[in-house]
Protein backbone atom coordinates (compact mmCIF):
# COMPACT_ATOMS: atom_id res chain seq x y z
CA UNK A 1 0.00 0.00 0.00
CA UNK A 2 1.36 3.48 -0.72
CA UNK A 3 1.79 5.56 2.16
CA UNK A 4 -0.62 8.41 2.26
CA UNK A 5 -0.38 10.00 5.63
CA UNK A 6 1.92 13.03 6.67
CA UNK A 7 3.05 14.79 9.52
CA UNK A 8 1.95 18.38 8.39
CA UNK A 9 -0.04 20.28 5.96
CA UNK A 10 3.34 21.41 4.61
CA UNK A 11 5.00 18.14 4.09
CA UNK A 12 1.52 16.86 2.71
CA UNK A 13 2.03 20.11 -0.28
CA UNK A 14 5.77 18.95 -0.87
CA UNK A 15 6.07 19.34 -4.11
CA UNK A 16 2.67 19.99 -5.81
CA UNK A 17 2.73 23.58 -6.08
CA UNK A 18 3.92 26.37 -8.97
CA UNK A 19 3.22 29.80 -9.77
CA UNK A 20 -0.35 30.20 -11.71
CA UNK A 21 -1.63 27.09 -10.60
CA UNK A 22 -5.67 25.71 -10.41
CA UNK A 23 -6.18 24.93 -6.81
CA UNK A 24 -9.80 24.45 -5.36
CA UNK A 25 -11.10 24.97 -2.10
CA UNK A 26 -13.66 22.80 -0.07
CA UNK A 27 -16.13 24.26 2.80
CA UNK A 28 -19.26 26.24 2.76
CA UNK A 29 -18.44 29.56 4.34
CA UNK A 30 -16.09 28.52 7.10
CA UNK A 31 -17.98 24.90 7.77
CA UNK A 32 -15.16 21.55 6.60
CA UNK A 33 -12.47 24.30 4.91
CA UNK A 34 -9.05 23.09 5.11
CA UNK A 35 -7.36 25.35 7.08
CA UNK A 36 -4.16 23.69 7.53
CA UNK A 37 -3.47 23.44 4.62
CA UNK A 38 -4.44 27.14 3.35
CA UNK A 39 -1.98 28.12 6.09
CA UNK A 40 0.64 26.31 4.56
CA UNK A 41 -0.29 27.15 0.87
CA UNK A 42 0.34 30.71 1.99
CA UNK A 43 3.39 29.90 3.46
CA UNK A 44 5.07 28.43 0.41
CA UNK A 45 5.00 31.66 -1.01
CA UNK A 46 3.44 30.37 -4.07
CA UNK A 47 1.77 33.09 -6.15
CA UNK A 48 -1.07 33.89 -9.41
CA UNK A 49 -3.35 31.68 -7.89
CA UNK A 50 -7.04 30.64 -9.81
CA UNK A 51 -8.46 29.69 -7.04
CA UNK A 52 -12.01 27.65 -7.18
CA UNK A 53 -13.94 27.99 -3.98
CA UNK A 54 -17.59 28.14 -3.07
CA UNK A 55 -16.70 32.09 -0.96
CA UNK A 56 -13.20 33.56 -0.04
CA UNK A 57 -13.04 33.01 3.45
CA UNK A 58 -13.24 36.00 5.92
CA UNK A 59 -10.80 38.94 6.17
CA UNK A 60 -7.99 37.23 8.63
CA UNK A 61 -9.18 33.42 8.16
CA UNK A 62 -9.44 30.85 5.46
CA UNK A 63 -8.73 31.59 1.97
CA UNK A 64 -8.80 35.46 3.33
CA UNK A 65 -5.59 34.97 4.13
CA UNK A 66 -4.19 34.45 1.26
CA UNK A 67 -6.08 37.68 0.03
CA UNK A 68 -3.77 39.67 2.28
CA UNK A 69 -0.68 38.00 0.93
CA UNK A 70 -1.58 38.86 -2.88
CA UNK A 71 -1.27 35.50 -3.53
CA UNK A 72 -4.61 34.91 -5.55
CA UNK A 73 -4.71 36.56 -9.06
CA UNK A 74 -8.54 35.16 -9.80
CA UNK A 75 -11.58 33.36 -7.89
CA UNK A 76 -13.93 31.28 -9.01
CA UNK A 77 -16.96 31.48 -6.58
CA UNK A 78 -20.46 31.49 -6.49
CA UNK A 79 -20.41 33.85 -3.31
CA UNK A 80 -17.97 36.48 -2.41
CA UNK A 81 -19.08 38.52 0.60
CA UNK A 82 -17.97 38.33 4.39
CA UNK A 83 -14.29 39.58 2.90
CA UNK A 84 -13.30 43.31 2.54
CA UNK A 85 -10.02 42.46 1.27
CA UNK A 86 -11.54 40.73 -1.27
CA UNK A 87 -13.91 43.35 -2.38
CA UNK A 88 -11.24 46.09 -2.23
CA UNK A 89 -8.97 44.17 -4.34
CA UNK A 90 -12.01 43.32 -7.10
CA UNK A 91 -13.19 46.90 -6.86
CA UNK A 92 -9.38 47.98 -8.10
CA UNK A 93 -9.05 45.79 -10.63
CA UNK A 94 -6.58 44.20 -8.64
CA UNK A 95 -8.23 40.48 -8.36
CA UNK A 96 -9.78 38.63 -11.69
CA UNK A 97 -13.53 37.14 -10.58
CA UNK A 98 -15.66 34.46 -12.14
CA UNK A 99 -18.98 34.96 -10.68
CA UNK A 100 -21.38 31.33 -10.82
CA UNK A 101 -24.63 30.21 -9.53
CA UNK A 102 -23.71 27.93 -6.52
CA UNK A 103 -25.65 24.92 -8.45
CA UNK A 104 -23.90 25.87 -11.35
CA UNK A 105 -20.65 25.89 -9.58
CA UNK A 106 -21.28 22.89 -7.76
CA UNK A 107 -22.16 20.94 -11.03
CA UNK A 108 -19.03 22.33 -13.33
CA UNK A 109 -16.96 20.07 -10.37
CA UNK A 110 -18.97 17.77 -10.44
CA UNK A 111 -18.71 17.30 -14.51
CA UNK A 112 -15.24 17.84 -14.15
CA UNK A 113 -14.58 15.16 -11.63
CA UNK A 114 -16.90 12.79 -13.68
CA UNK A 115 -15.19 13.57 -17.06
CA UNK A 116 -17.81 15.63 -18.35
CA UNK A 117 -16.63 18.17 -20.46
CA UNK A 118 -19.81 20.50 -20.47
CA UNK A 119 -23.59 20.82 -19.90
CA UNK A 120 -26.48 22.58 -20.48
CA UNK A 121 -28.75 24.34 -17.80
CA UNK A 122 -31.62 27.39 -18.12
CA UNK A 123 -29.92 28.93 -14.85
CA UNK A 124 -28.19 32.37 -15.84
CA UNK A 125 -30.08 32.49 -19.38
CA UNK A 126 -30.44 36.51 -19.69
CA UNK A 127 -28.17 37.36 -17.57
CA UNK A 128 -24.06 38.14 -17.17
CA UNK A 129 -23.85 34.78 -16.33
CA UNK A 130 -24.74 33.53 -19.45
CA UNK A 131 -22.56 36.41 -22.09
CA UNK A 132 -20.44 34.91 -24.43
CA UNK A 133 -21.31 31.13 -23.55
CA UNK A 134 -23.30 28.88 -25.91
CA UNK A 135 -26.76 29.08 -25.87
CA UNK A 136 -29.27 25.88 -27.17
CA UNK A 137 -32.81 25.62 -27.29
CA UNK A 138 -34.08 22.32 -25.09
CA UNK A 139 -38.32 21.80 -25.15
CA UNK A 140 -38.44 24.82 -25.91
CA UNK A 141 -36.69 26.61 -23.50
CA UNK A 142 -33.47 28.35 -23.82
CA UNK A 143 -30.30 26.65 -21.97
CA UNK A 144 -26.25 28.09 -21.31
CA UNK A 145 -23.49 25.84 -21.64
CA UNK A 146 -21.48 25.45 -18.72
CA UNK A 147 -17.68 23.44 -18.86
CA UNK A 148 -16.59 21.02 -16.14
CA UNK A 149 -14.04 22.02 -14.15
CA UNK A 150 -10.59 20.14 -13.12
CA UNK A 151 -7.77 21.62 -11.07
CA UNK A 152 -4.09 20.95 -10.49
CA UNK A 153 -4.88 20.68 -6.63
CA UNK A 154 -7.40 19.90 -4.81
CA UNK A 155 -7.47 20.82 -1.29
CA UNK A 156 -10.38 19.22 0.90
CA UNK A 157 -11.20 18.62 4.50
CA UNK A 158 -13.21 15.22 5.99
CA UNK A 159 -14.35 14.26 9.46
CA UNK A 160 -12.20 10.79 9.17
CA UNK A 161 -10.20 8.91 7.69
CA UNK A 162 -8.48 5.70 6.98
CA UNK A 163 -4.64 5.68 5.95
CA UNK A 164 -5.83 4.67 2.39
CA UNK A 165 -7.70 8.10 1.97
CA UNK A 166 -11.23 6.86 2.26
CA UNK A 167 -13.38 9.67 3.58
CA UNK A 168 -16.13 10.81 6.05
CA UNK A 169 -17.80 14.00 6.15
CA UNK A 170 -19.54 15.77 8.47
CA UNK A 171 -22.95 18.15 7.87
CA UNK A 172 -22.68 21.07 5.90
CA UNK A 173 -18.85 19.74 4.72
CA UNK A 174 -20.54 17.57 2.06
CA UNK A 175 -21.59 20.67 -0.28
CA UNK A 176 -18.31 20.66 -1.65
CA UNK A 177 -15.80 18.61 -0.01
CA UNK A 178 -16.63 15.22 -2.12
CA UNK A 179 -16.92 16.96 -5.93
CA UNK A 180 -13.84 18.79 -5.40
CA UNK A 181 -12.03 15.63 -4.02
CA UNK A 182 -12.79 14.05 -6.91
CA UNK A 183 -11.84 17.13 -9.69
CA UNK A 184 -8.36 17.55 -8.55
CA UNK A 185 -5.42 15.93 -10.19
CA UNK A 186 -3.78 16.07 -7.27
CA UNK A 187 -6.18 15.49 -3.82
CA UNK A 188 -4.20 16.22 -0.51
CA UNK A 189 -7.21 15.82 2.45
CA UNK A 190 -7.44 17.10 6.00
CA UNK A 191 -9.47 15.22 8.50
CA UNK A 192 -9.92 15.68 12.51
CA UNK A 193 -9.31 11.58 12.99
CA UNK A 194 -7.47 8.98 10.96
CA UNK A 195 -8.74 5.69 12.35
CA UNK A 196 -7.48 2.12 11.93
CA UNK A 197 -7.77 0.30 7.74
CA UNK A 198 -11.33 -0.93 8.63
CA UNK A 199 -12.58 1.25 11.13
CA UNK A 200 -14.94 3.14 8.58
CA UNK A 201 -18.26 1.42 7.75
CA UNK A 202 -18.11 1.41 3.77
CA UNK A 203 -21.91 2.19 3.45
CA UNK A 204 -21.02 5.38 4.80
CA UNK A 205 -17.70 6.25 2.80
CA UNK A 206 -18.17 9.47 0.77
CA UNK A 207 -15.05 9.95 -1.20
CA UNK A 208 -13.42 6.32 -1.87
CA UNK A 209 -9.40 6.60 -1.32
CA UNK A 210 -8.79 5.99 -4.91
CA UNK A 211 -9.23 9.92 -5.33
CA UNK A 212 -7.13 11.02 -2.26
CA UNK A 213 -3.42 11.06 -2.80
CA UNK A 214 -2.35 13.03 0.02
CA UNK A 215 -3.69 13.22 4.01
CA UNK A 216 -3.03 14.12 7.15
CA UNK A 217 -4.63 14.99 10.83
CA UNK A 218 -5.31 18.41 12.19
CA UNK A 219 -6.35 20.61 14.94
CA UNK A 220 -9.13 22.39 13.37
CA UNK A 221 -10.41 25.78 14.77
CA UNK A 222 -14.31 25.91 14.28
CA UNK A 223 -15.43 29.20 13.64
CA UNK A 224 -18.83 31.12 12.83
CA UNK A 225 -18.78 33.76 9.87
CA UNK A 226 -21.88 35.74 11.29
CA UNK A 227 -22.93 34.75 15.24
CA UNK A 228 -25.97 36.50 16.01
CA UNK A 229 -28.25 36.00 18.88
CA UNK A 230 -30.94 37.39 20.98
CA UNK A 231 -30.49 40.05 23.25
CA UNK A 232 -30.48 39.17 26.90
CA UNK A 233 -33.84 39.43 28.72
CA UNK A 234 -33.87 40.37 32.46
CA UNK A 235 -35.58 38.90 35.50
CA UNK A 236 -39.00 40.82 34.68
CA UNK A 237 -38.62 39.84 30.73
CA UNK A 238 -37.89 43.09 29.24
CA UNK A 239 -35.27 43.01 26.87
CA UNK A 240 -32.10 44.49 28.50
Amino acid sequence: MVRKTFRDASHALEGLLFDGMTVMSGGFGLCGIPENLILALRDSGVKDLTVISNNAGIDGFGLGILLETRQIKRMVSSYVGENKEFERQYLAGDLELEFNPQGTLAERIRAGGAGIPGFYTKTGVGTLVSEGKELKVFNGELHVLETGIVADLSLVKAWKADPEGNLVYRKTARNFNPMMASAGKVTVAEVEEVVELGGLDPNYIHTPGVYVQRLLEGVHEKRIEQRTVRERANVSGEIA
